[in-house]
């Protein structure tokens, strides 16, 4: 996916995202987010996008020293599903008067503007299916989208240790793991090294047998890496070493 494309989805997104809470219940408690309601879901997201949306405006190049920005938050929590779109609205702004490919610090892997889009994007879209669970519903992810959020995902995790602690755990004498969509043909191959971890490029060496394998449609794994399935149920196939999978996952939470 483009820079284009994140900015559409972004928009889209929060807008499901405003739709799915309006009217509801905002004291409904979401089990994906431990000690979350649904006014703590949507002002964490509407929080974000307003905080990103400071950074894109500001161009920084390196690490911000706080993050006080004017969330412009109502008194009320049922005024939170508008104070959301209006949240998106200052984004979009924001994306229009910003390159993309201009640099920027940014915590991951792409050191430039489109980073923060992207990273935007996953964050609402994650979100909505968190209230969307919470109000039993089954969230709905586009196919495509879900490939670029696996892809983000494990493309940045490796640098996240500063937020996510135990992903330095995550070290090992070259074992490899792969998660690979059976709705398609996408595949991804995560090695652990002594000094850390990561995709592998090589795409010979991304054809070679994993230690252990991970198998869903693309929907699935995405919300599998952000923990918001089990990897036991019957949705997905595990192949290989159960011990580095479990590794895994009790390390790798975003």
């Amino acid at each position: 996916m483009k820079p284009a494309d994140h900015i559409a989805a972004v928009a889209a997104e929060t807008a499901r995202f405003a739709d799915t809470v309006e009217g509801s219940d905002l004291a409904t408690p979401v089990p994906s987010c431990p000690d979350w309601n649904l006014a703590d879901l949507t002002r964490h997201t509407g929080s974000v996008h307003r905080w990103f949306t400071v950074l894109l405006r500001q161009r920084i190049q390196q690490p911000p020293t706080s993050r006080e920005v004017d969330l412009q938050l109502p008194e009320r929590p049922e005024d939170y599903p508008d104070w959301l779109a209006r949240s998106a609205a200052e984004s979009a702004k924001a994306f229009a008067a910003t390159d993309p490919d201009a640099p920027m610090w940014a915590w991951g892997l792409d050191q430039h503007a489109r980073f923060w889009i992207r990273r935007m994007l996953f964050e609402t879209l994650v979100h909505r299916a968190d209230a969307e669970l919470a109000l039993g519903r089954v969230p709905h992810i586009d196919r495509v989208l879900a490939v670029d959020g696996v892809d983000e995902f494990l493309t940045n995790l490796p640098f996240a240790s500063f937020f996510a602690p135990r992903t330095a755990e995550l070290r090992g004498p070259g074992r490899t793991l792969r998660f690979t969509c059976t709705d398609g043909d996408e595949t991804w191959l995560i090695r652990l090294r002594p000094d850390g971890f990561g995709l592998v490029a090589d795409d010979a060496e991304s054809a070679n047998p994993a230690d252990a394998t991970v198998q869903g449609s693309a929907a699935d794994l995405l919300l599998l890496l952000y923990g918001r399935l089990d990897r036991t149920g019957d949705t997905f196939r595990l192949l290989g070493d159960q011990d580095l999978l479990a590794h895994w996952f009790a390390h790798s939470a975003f």
